[in-house]
């Protein structure tokens, strides 16, 4: 469904809530709540591909509301909302563009004691990583989270269908998106990066193209989780069927064309209390079902991820969070073998570390957080430390700084080091 048909969908409900036509079916009028905020990014590396200064200046005003329905004259006889959000961004970056970013627009419903629905616009998440998503394939939108917007921003939206299941032995989520939605990367507009067609790092210059799968019901995505709780402890599995959400392989080499392969992947997690904190444990494999035996160079080989988490709460409001996450790619010599002498290349094995330091000042207005990647096998690494202070009830502050490092321009991380900057946020929220 486009945003005309939400938005029309929108203003149909509310119309009926104000002329009360609607009857006795609704409870009462909504209330509205949001914020207003502006933001700004000052870029503080020095990169030869761009002219700006900043990647990050904006203005936002986010609307959120909910309508909930009463009465027999409903198709059902349980619980019912209409959920709306909504954002209206003026973007300095783009000249003062103005946008509308509709983030939720869905009807939730409760047909049976078991069940829940939520059909429409919606944001998707599970997984136990923090920042580092195994199982959870939905999409991201990493210029937000590069360029210093708040978290919230780092899920995009999905349209579709979530039925919630809740049997007596295990808990069941079933997610159908009938138009794949995949991550928002860098473009070299706002973020430069590696372009492996051009052979370095490129910004507004870069030219390259990528696919979308078309809009048919054969290109759908499929997502599952069964879930359960033994004592303290909940355990999951998961299933995803659809397409890698970030372009990886080429289609076309020739006129720079990568594309969004085939992806089907299959996991599980479990997390509970360990050693005085909480630990948890995640794996997913991924498998390439255009390349299951690995000897196409131009597409992603098949992997598995594992990841091993643990965070604790160290008394006088500090917590601190560890993570160790390990990638392999599989039928790695049939991979290497398939290369051309000129392709760039991948190790067999990715080893990544984080940690998350969280601290809080003057009775808790105050939060210091520092989080931090780091590659030992890439030599590249990430830290984000940002201070946010609750001045009052409606008014925030945040400031922080998104600092990049590596030894190559092809990592995931090194690819993005002259992306270095610094933010700050104002919001008032009613």
């Amino acid at each position: 469904m486009g945003k005309v048909a939400y938005i029309t969908l929108y203003i149909l409900v509310f119309s009926l809530l104000c002329t009360g036509y609607a009857g006795n079916v609704f409870a009462g009028m909504p209330e509205i709540h949001g914020f207003a905020e502006a933001d700004f990014g000052l870029k503080i590396a020095s990169d030869d591909t761009k002219r700006d200064d900043y990647n990050l200046f904006e203005q936002r005003l986010q609307l959120k509301s909910a309508y909930f329905f009463e009465g027999e004259n409903l198709l059902v006889e349980k619980s019912a909302a209409v959920n709306f959000k909504a954002d209206f961004v003026v973007d300095e970056y783009y000249s003062g563009k103005t946008s509308f970013d509709l983030r939720e627009l869905n009807f939730s419903f409760t047909p049976f004691d078991f069940m829940d629905t939520k059909l429409g616009r919606q944001i998707l998440t599970w997984g136990t990583g923090d920042y580092l998503f195994l199982n959870d394939l939905f999409p991201k939108d990493y210029i937000s989270f590069f360029t210093g917007r708040d978290d919230e921003y780092l899920k995009k939206p999905s349209d579709g269908a979530r039925i919630m299941l809740y049997p007596k032995h295990v808990n069941l989520d079933l997610v159908f998106i009938p138009i794949f939605e995949p991550n928002e990367t860098p473009k070299g507009d706002r973020l430069s990066f590696f372009d492996s067609f051009q052979g370095g790092i490129a910004g507004r210059d870069s030219d390259r193209d990528i696919s979308k799968p078309p809009r048919q019901i054969k290109n759908s995505v499929y997502a599952a989780r069964a879930y359960r709780n033994f004592g303290s402890y909940e355990g999951a599995l998961y299933l995803y069927r659809g397409f890698d959400p970030s372009p990886k392989s080429y289609k076309n080499e020739a006129t720079r064309q990568l594309y969004y392969e085939r992806l089907d992947a299959y996991g599980s997690s479990i997390r509970g209390p360990i050693f005085d904190g909480i630990g948890n444990a995640e794996v997913s494999y991924y498998y390439s079902p255009e390349d299951s035996k690995g000897n196409i160079r131009t597409v992603q080989n098949s992997m598995v991820k594992y990841l091993l988490g643990y965070e604790k709460d160290m008394g006088n409001d500090l917590r601190l969070g560890f993570q160790y996450m390990l990638e392999q790619t599989l039928n790695y010599k049939q991979y290497r073998n398939a290369l051309l002498a000129t392709d760039y290349s991948w190790d067999e094995f990715r080893h990544i570390l984080t940690n998350r330091i969280t601290k809080y000042f003057v009775n808790q207005t105050v939060k210091l957080s520092v989080f931090t990647f780091f590659s030992p096998s890439d030599m590249d690494a990430y830290t984000r430390p940002s201070v946010t202070w609750n001045i009052t009830d409606a008014w925030t502050w945040t400031t922080g700084a998104d600092l990049i490092w590596g030894k190559d321009d092809t990592t995931e991380l090194g690819n993005m080091k002259k992306n270095k900057n610094i933010f700050t946020r104002v919001r008032y929220s009613f």
